[in-house]
């Protein structure tokens, strides 16, 4: 690595590590965070979607932003939307607020729909690895991606379990302290890496919709099964994933501890299978068998969790969240992959912009029905629900076939 470059790959690590942080360091403490405002899992699965609903809708024109006024002004401005968001969101906790007022929740949602829609600098900070890489580096420098997201998924709830022992809202103003590191390293030592020459105008508003894309993915016959596939397995997984901690929370009657700790064990076997162990699976086993496999580990993972009851050991609970996270680690990237090898090279950007768009999209509207479920059908139903649903992809996968097409 260059001088040059040291700096730059820096200012990108951490905006990438910031981007993943404040999402790993929130997310398993909502519960706890909303006791004195509203309990009830409608609420905690639309704020937990709010964000992805939002990340959904802006992230394509952030990333068309990024082409045409250059990288450095746009992660900028997203991580200061993020200070803002998490700010916002550690306020509103913090203060007290009259009983009965509507207020509180209005704010949270406005916080979380801020980060969301600033929550663009994955993107910004991949163009800005690809704009200093040479074609042939540039799957080596993609590789910090991973390792700042693995890192992230691990730091945070370590953190936040850590810090929540002190106060609940203490981890909510880490977060936000460390997105204004953030923006200080972005602003001091980002240069520009997208030269004025190379920069292009803002596509038309059609292009810019992200149902557009969706449309597109999912009317394509050679992939449109398993990009419903993929929806569905992201609709799933992220909607009993959001109405998680409220499980432990209430069924259990687990403390944040315990609960982000569950988290952390996510984050380091999710860490493990996609950091190292993938590849060599994949060169033995391919693609199609092990999502099967991983979507049966999943299946067997929900369903350990639904029958989980208070005064059972912890330890069938980290073993099923174990089981989840090994099971998402095979099943994410292949599934991209299975999508990817059907596809002509001209049909990649698009294809896998594409997929974002579907996971993004699956993870508002899963954790909006999985709260709506715990609701009505009781504290396991989401769980049981995810099962059934992960049991539609099977099919829509075992089907597949290697041949490659054209994406029209």
């Amino acid at each position: 690595m260059t001088k040059t470059k040291f700096p730059i790959v820096i200012s990108t690590f951490l905006t990438l590590l910031n981007d993943r942080l404040g999402e790993s360091i929130v997310f398993p403490l909502l519960p706890f965070l909303l006791a004195n405002f509203q309990t009830d899992g409608r609420t905690l699965g639309l704020l937990a979607g709010s964000y992805a609903l939002a990340q959904f809708a802006a992230t394509p024109l952030i990333g068309a932003l990024s082409d045409r006024f250059g990288r450095k002004p746009v992660i900028a401005s997203c991580v200061t939307g993020s200070i803002i968001g998490l700010g916002l969101f550690a306020l509103t906790i913090s203060l007290k607020w009259p009983p009965e007022s509507f207020l509180p929740l209005i704010l949270l949602f406005s916080a979380r729909l801020i980060d969301g829609i600033s929550g663009g600098t994955a993107a910004t900070a991949s163009a800005v690895l690809a704009d200093i890489s040479p074609p042939e580096q540039r799957a080596k420098a993609f590789g910090l991606i991973g390792v700042a997201f693995g890192f992230g998924f691990i730091l945070g709830p370590f953190l936040g379990g850590k810090l929540a022992q002190q106060s609940v809202t203490l981890p909510v103003w880490v977060a936000t302290g460390f997105a204004l590191v953030n923006l200080a390293v972005v602003l001091k030592f980002l240069p520009e890496t997208h030269p004025k020459e190379s920069r292009i105008s803002i596509p038309q508003k059609r292009k810019l919709n992200p149902f557009t894309k969706i449309k597109r993915i999912m009317l394509n016959p050679h992939v449109g099964k398993l990009s419903l596939a993929f929806f569905l397995f992201f609709l799933a997984f992220n909607g009993f994933t959001a109405i998680l901690v409220l499980f432990f929370k209430e069924k259990l009657n687990w403390g944040p501890e315990l609960s982000t700790t569950a988290f952390l064990i996510v984050g380091i076997v999710a860490t493990f299978v996609q950091g190292g162990l993938i590849g060599p699976l994949v060169k033995k086993f391919k693609e199609r068998k092990l999502t099967l496999f991983g979507l049966g580990l999943v299946i067997i993972g929900a369903i350990i969790i639904a029958l989980t009851k208070e005064g059972q050991s912890s330890t069938s609970i980290f073993i099923a969240v174990g089981i989840l996270a090994f099971g998402t680690g095979l099943v994410t990237p292949c599934l991209r992959s299975l999508v990817s090898r059907k596809l002509d090279t001209e049909g990649q950007g698009t294809a896998l912009g594409s997929l974002q768009a579907l996971q993004s999209l699956g993870s508002f509207i899963g954790p909006a029905l999985a709260g709506l479920s715990y609701d009505i059908l009781g504290k396991s139903s989401p769980f049981i629900g995810a099962s059934i649903v992960v049991m539609i992809v099977i099919p829509l996968v075992s089907r597949e076939t290697h041949k490659t097409v054209s994406p029209d």
